[in-house]
């Protein structure tokens, strides 16, 4: 009985945790958001990776820097469950796909959030860290993927959502490596271990948070903080592994993240940034977001003044830090991408895992609980209905596309990146659409290179982001409408030009 008591805010909070997901999903699908969540070629990776694993036919993958390996694992289950034994479409699979990354990212907020006590409410503070994620992923608006509408991206399994699930879990496993000494080498364990195969699937996660809590850890370690020193070298030897891990992988690596990194364009990037910044502000919706992180940056701050425990001060310095030397370092390096600042939407919201517990009486408590619960439930059942509108809205122009290509299995096509991804991973056989460039070179990004074995294609897929065409033939071609899409049917088949990423 005392088991079950202790056990149930626990499971309270992962129930509150997915109606919040669930109701956040619900509305970024209903606005022009769902188009990055959904549609956007770049939010299609992760699908069409599980397709070919499931499918026996990923070995010839070409990738970013980023191998999705987290993405991967969490994702091929439930295509197998969702699509493969109970037949849901795709968009179904992705929305059910959003509402677990939320939940999990619940659970790193928990672990992060460290060990219930007399003076914490851990479950609590962190649905609140929740529910104000929750409220920054719906101020989103935009179809935009390059917006600095940067929490609504956790939403994917594309932009990088297991390397925030992992910042916040070495953030946890430092706090609660403080405070439970009897555990320590298990958490310290915990610790080499998500740093190895963060940085394995993503070397981003050494910007994120190796980096910043290297230097962290160094400092405190200077002012004679003992555990510090074992921390820095087994989170920094864990991310040193991993990096050296990828080279036995660089066979799938089609550009490496060194690329990346252009340093003599900071003023550049410096530059992008404020017009993005400028953008964000300029919507009622982005300046309150906007708000509500620099309100909980001065909320880190002061955490760290008055705090007295080392796990729980290392957290709240954490929340201001990591979105500074983000910020700092993504300049410095030159890029010019917005989804490389995701952690300072993230990371302040650690500052509410340092809060204390509330002094409140505990029937008020009680009555604040029921309430709570019975609104999340009644606005998780509008979310679903939500969700189930936008997997449902007809895609005629889609649905023009793949029915074409299905009437004719005899040819094979063509499609720039942006344009091709979305109906290539809704076909049966999606190798019967092939990437390639403007000049119809291969194009070997985030691909499978066997679908380059064909030894020419019969028509082409454009729309309103297809790069103009430089090829001969294209001019005499036959066009056919279908909406957003044109089929260009070539009047005879034309080779592909070599491989490039």
């Amino acid at each position: 009985m005392t088991h079950l008591r202790r056990a149930l805010p626990e499971i309270g909070g992962w129930a509150a945790a997915l109606a919040i997901a669930v109701i956040v999903v619900g509305q970024v699908a209903s606005t022009a958001r769902s188009e990055v969540l959904f549609r956007d070629a770049d939010s299609l990776v992760v699908a069409l990776v599980t397709r070919s694993l499931v499918e026996g036919s990923a070995t010839q993958w070409a990738m970013s820097p980023v191998l999705f390996l987290p993405e991967v694992a969490a994702f091929r289950p439930l295509w197998l469950v969702a699509h493969s034994l109970l037949g849901m479409e795709l968009f179904g699979v992705l929305a059910v796909s959003a509402v677990i990354n939320v939940a999990l990212l619940y659970g790193a907020l928990r672990f992060a959030a460290g060990r219930r006590g007399e003076s914490r409410a851990p479950v609590v503070t962190a649905l609140v860290a929740l529910g104000l994620f929750g409220l920054l992923a719906a101020s989103a608006f935009s179809a935009s993927r390059d917006s600095l509408e940067l929490a609504s991206l956790s939403l994917t399994s594309t932009y990088y959502v297991g390397t925030v699930a992992a910042m916040l879990i070495t953030l946890g496993a430092l706090r609660r490596h403080r405070d439970q000494p009897r555990n320590g080498t298990a958490l310290l364990i915990t610790l080499a271990l998500v740093a190895f195969v963060s940085t394995l699937s993503n070397p981003l996660f050494i910007a994120w948070a190796t980096a910043p809590l290297a230097l962290l850890l160094g400092w405190r370690m200077i002012l004679g903080d003992v555990p510090a020193r074992r921390e820095l070298v087994l989170l920094v030897g864990g991310s040193a592994l991993g990096y050296l891990g990828r080279i036995p992988l660089s066979a799938w690596i089609a550009d490496t993240s060194a690329t990346y990194a252009q340093p003599a364009r900071w003023l550049d990037a410096a530059s992008t940034y404020l017009t993005l910044l400028g953008e964000r502000l300029s919507t009622p919706q982005g300046l309150l977001a906007a708000l509500l992180v620099v309100g909980l940056l001065g909320l880190g701050i002061e955490r760290t003044r008055h705090v007295r425990d080392s796990g729980t001060a290392l957290v709240a310095m954490a929340s201001w830090l990591i979105p500074a030397v983000v910020v700092v370092g993504m300049i410095a390096m030159g890029t010019q991408s917005a989804r490389y600042l995701q952690p300072v939407v993230w990371a302040p919201l650690l500052a509410v895992l340092c809060l204390p517990r509330p002094p409140l009486p505990r029937r008020l408590r009680m009555v604040l609980a029921v309430t709570l619960s019975i609104v999340l439930l009644l606005t998780a059942v509008l979310g679903t209905q939500r969700i189930r509108t936008a997997v449902q809205h007809p895609a005629p122009d889609l649905a023009c596309v793949t029915d074409w290509i299905g009437a004719h299995p005899e040819q094979t096509g063509a499609g720039q990146f942006w344009t091709v991804r979305l109906p290539k991973v809704l076909l049966p056989d999606p190798s019967q659409l092939v990437q390639v460039d403007h000049e119809l070179n291969a194009y070997a990004w985030l691909v499978d290179r066997g679908d380059f074995s064909v030894d020419a294609v019969t028509f082409l897929i454009e729309d309103a982001q297809t790069v103009a065409w430089n090829f001969p033939g294209r001019e005499n071609a036959t066009e056919i409408s279908c909406g957003r899409y044109t089929i260009v049917q070539l009047p005879e088949p034309v080779p592909l030009g070599p491989q490039r990423s």
